[in-house]
């Protein structure tokens, strides 16, 4: 959209100073010359921009100019509010700073959208067990449309149909009531309950999300940092779970990871592998997690593992170790 254009050339000027047009269509990723267009535009505003000539020439904004956020979006809003909800008064100490500068991003909204995305805030939780600074805000890839109706239906407190793929097993159509959104350690998650039980879901799993417009069976305000811990421990504490130490290639890190409920511990291997300690839903699980990848990972422990996988593999090599019959 031009109106984003514009607003981010102009918070460009005001961040880092004098650009080259070359400099600002590289940052905008469009056409020198529509950045020229965009620059005859913001003055004709009343933007103070101006043209500097010569070799180390280029736009700049008039010292002092401050752009206000009022034409900050709600969504964007919503953005901002939060990654300052997720444990913010541990960066560096500056809680009360960090809640100042939100307040004020509450503020510069207009009447219509401040006390919706207050609201909305306490939906979404961001890396609740990450150093904020260090963190990623890109998690698992999800189509836009599927992300788009899943948090609407976070948002408006509606019933969300999924097509869920769950591990080892084929996708299927089912009814949920979103609580809201997690994303740990660059992963997403949709908490929710089905049926009035407690409900999980990997947003790299979802295939297709459909808002309903019933209202969702959910309390109106709620806090997902406890809710997370609290189903985080059930997870781990499970009866059934298994603790397994894989060491796996680098490059297949992510595929063993994507099976797995947690990672306890990871370190380099002298080999050049990794060795991790994860924990999977059960044996059976653990067991089709690792045979997906083949020789790029290896069950160090526990030993009851490596033999169900090493008696499967020597059931499969029994079975084409002779060549296949000929055909009739």
């Amino acid at each position: 959209m031009r109106a984003d254009r514009l607003v981010s050339l102009v918070l460009l000027l005001r961040q880092r100073g004098r650009l080259t047009a070359a400099t600002l269509a590289r940052e905008l990723e469009v056409s020198t010359r529509t950045v020229l267009r965009d620059i005859e535009v913001l003055s004709a505003a009343g933007v103070p921009v101006y043209a500097e000539r010569g070799r180390h020439g280029g736009f700049a904004l008039l010292p002092g100019y401050r752009m206000e956020l009022t034409d900050l979006r709600h969504d964007e809003a919503l953005a901002l509010l939060t990654a300052g909800s997720a444990r913010g008064e541990q960066v560096l100490g500056l809680g009360p700073a960090l809640a100042s500068a939100l307040r004020k991003v509450v503020d510069a909204l207009p009447e219509v959208h401040r006390a919706s995305a207050s609201d909305a805030a306490q939906r979404f939780l961001v890396d609740p067990e990450t150093d904020l600074l260090s963190r990623r805000l890109v998690v698992d890839e999800v189509p836009d449309a599927t992300m788009t109706e899943v948090r609407r239906a976070v948002l408006a407190g509606h019933k969300l149909r999924i097509r869920y793929a769950a591990t080892g097993q084929g996708p299927r159509w089912r009814t949920v009531d979103p609580i809201g959104l997690v994303t740990v350690r660059d992963r997403g998650y949709l908490l929710a309950t089905r049926a009035g039980a407690d409900r999980t879901y990997r947003l790299s799993r979802l295939l297709a999300a459909e808002e309903l417009p019933e209202p969702a069976q959910r309390p109106n305000r709620v806090d997902l940092d406890r809710i997370w811990r609290e189903r985080s421990a059930r997870f781990l504490s499970g009866g059934d779970h298994l603790a397994v130490l894989v060491r796996v290639r680098p490059q297949r890190r992510e595929d063993l990871l994507d099976s797995a409920l947690a990672v306890r511990a990871e370190s380099p291997g002298p080999d050049g592998w990794l060795r991790l300690e994860v924990t999977f839903q059960d044996a059976r699980h653990a067991e089709w997690a690792l045979w997906q990848l083949g020789t790029d990972a290896e069950a160090l422990a526990p030993r009851s593992l490596r033999t169900s996988l090493r008696e499967r593999a020597t059931e499969i090599a029994a079975r084409y170790g002779d060549p296949a019959p000929e055909p009739e």
